[in-house]
């Protein structure tokens, strides 16, 4: 061929490449659901896979792309902050949710994490609904989504617990919806909104909890089949209100002056909160807009279960082998709506829990149990035998000590005295790893992973002093059986991190992630800015 043939077909062939037509608009997907499942560990995942079904967990796992050490980066593994910090990529540090709640020098009392006394309730005319997100300093995914479509989109936030839908909604949502124990109705704040949508209302006039309440909760399985729990009836669990031993079936009373308090723990609760979800998908019209909308789901059944039965129960099993069900029936109610492949799913936890103290003792593993009071007791005998009597400490809480610093002033007791008496002590104490200056964590000797999670909490307006960390699987209270979390321990800190659907490039990674990565993942999925406090990175190997 001549070189003036060959010339002008490559500029042809190039002239054709060039010619090919281009996408106009950028794509997106049509909907982005958000799940956190509250008290999920991580092994959790993998304990009950053979007994899940073939739609819920295992479609995420097999579909989608799962981060499998996925952690948590800082010291206050509860609920609040995991479910802020899951949505903004941010450190408490930055946020201010340091907990669920904290003590508040100026005020002198505990500030729960999304109180607001600027609000009423909207839905009843109780006081459950005096809540926003407020205490909240940065933005989050639904808040960056609705800055990016000068607020066309949609973000609704729906949980049993009310910092569980509050948090993860953000600051722009068009609303939050939780649950009211004492009357049994979704409720919201005037936050959002000055009566409820005709939706809710009609989801509320159903009655669900009412049928819940007159039902028993049985075990799926025959009880030979859960084989990988303990006994039903073993010492180390707690049990409902009214109910002499923990076996099933299980009935509801009321508890704590509320009605429909117990619903909570149990898998009715993640019915009430899938037909809530359901209702919102239909009645917003939720990924048939013009832009992305956002749902934002917690299930918050897990946790109280947990809590009350521990990590190893025939209930804790039970309730996972349900919550797979519902996960499937979303799944399909996605697609249906949506259509498989345009909507995005991300599933984490707000944080994991302690292998139940009772059940490691059967195994001669070392853990315990201590009872609340026991810190506050050697702190102030620490403090009143060095520098006399006085009202040192304000509040323990958090694992923290909140030192009362106008009486170190006064008495002038510096707060490396102070740290120096109360540390002292405190170490004679079984079950107490060490106790950590929070104002001078650079200089002390520590796990470089504790040192990044502590630095990570640290907020001087609202965290105490001083830290204190427990052997593993030493928990405060639950004498009585169940168990909790709040530590740096992998218990507490391992936690799945599921990626499914719009853009997702299907497969795992064993490199260890943190939960402030997923935030910046979901923005770079959606061609978004971060929210303004993310410190984390986007999962680049689950993007398509």
């Amino acid at each position: 061929m001549k070189r003036s043939t060959l010339l002008i077909s490559l500029l042809f062939l190039t002239g054709a490449a060039f010619a090919q037509p281009k996408k106009t608009t950028l794509e997106r997907p049509k909907l982005v659901v958000g799940i956190v499942v509250d008290q999920m560990r991580y092994d959790y995942l993998y304990r009950f896979y053979d007994k899940y079904s073939e739609g819920g967990f295992k479609r995420l796992m097999r579909e989608g792309f799962n981060a499998r050490n996925n952690h948590y980066h800082y010291a206050a593994t509860y609920t609040g902050p995991g479910h802020a910090h899951i949505y903004n990529g941010s450190a408490p540090a930055l946020s201010g949710i340091v907990g669920n709640d904290w003590y508040d020098r100026k005020a002198n009392r505990l500030v729960y994490c999304t109180e607001d006394t600027t609000v009423q309730t909207v839905g009843n005319t109780g006081s459950a609904g005096k809540m926003s997100p407020r205490n909240m300093r940065v933005s989050n995914l639904g808040d960056q989504l609705k800055i990016a479509t000068q607020g066309r989109s949609k973000v609704i936030g729906i949980a049993l617990k009310d910092r569980g839908a509050i948090l993860p909604a953000g600051h722009a949502a068009n609303a939050a919806y939780w649950f009211d124990s004492k009357d049994g109705n979704w409720i919201s704040s005037t936050f959002y909104m000055n009566d409820l949508p005709a939706w809710v209302k009609a989801l509320n006039a159903r009655r669900l909890p009412d049928q819940y309440n007159a039902q028993q909760w049985t075990p799926l399985l025959p009880l030979n089949q859960y084989a990988e729990s303990t006994a039903d009836d073993v010492a180390f669990e707690g049990t409902l209100q009214g109910e002499p031993k923990a076996v099933f079936p299980h009935t509801f009373a009321a508890a704590m002056g509320l009605k429909y308090e117990e619903l909570r723990t149990s898998p009715f609760g993640d019915q009430l909160t899938k037909e809530m979800a359901l209702a919102a998908l239909k009645g917003e019209n939720l990924g048939k807009n013009a832009q992305t909308d956002m749902l934002c789901v917690s299930f918050s059944s897990t946790d109280y279960i947990g809590h009350r039965f521990g990590s190893e129960s025939v209930e804790v099993e039970d309730e996972y082998l349900r919550l797979d069900r519902v996960m499937a029936e979303l799944l399909n109610a996605f697609d249906a709506q949506v259509g498989k492949g345009n909507y995005l799913v991300f599933l984490s936890a707000d944080h994991g829990a302690a292998h139940t103290p009772g059940y490691l003792q059967s195994l001669h593993i070392p853990a315990g149990t201590r009872e609340y009071n026991e810190v506050s007791d050697a702190v102030k005998r620490a403090m009143e035998v060095s520098f006399g009597a006085g009202d040192w400490l304000k509040r323990y809480q958090n694992q923290q000590l909140y030192l009362n610093t106008d009486l170190l002033v006064q008495k002038k007791v510096s707060m490396e005295m102070a740290f120096a008496a109360i540390r002292a002590e405190l170490l004679k104490t079984p079950g107490i790893v060490n106790v950590y200056n929070l104002h001078n964590v650079a200089a002390m000797a520590m796990p470089e992973n504790v040192r990044y999670q502590l630095n990570n909490v640290f907020d001087p307006n609202r965290c105490g002093d001083f830290y204190i960390l427990f052997n593993p699987n030493y928990i405060e209270g639950f004498r009585k059986g169940g168990t909790t979390h709040g530590t740096t321990y992998n218990y507490d800190t391992h936690v799945p991190f599921l990626l499914y659907g719009w853009g997702v490039k299907p497969g795992e990674t064993t490199r260890r992630t943190y939960i402030h990565d997923i935030a910046p993942t979901v923005t770079a999925l959606l061609h978004l800015i971060e929210p303004n406090g993310n410190i984390g990175n986007p999962v680049q190997e689950a993007l398509r």
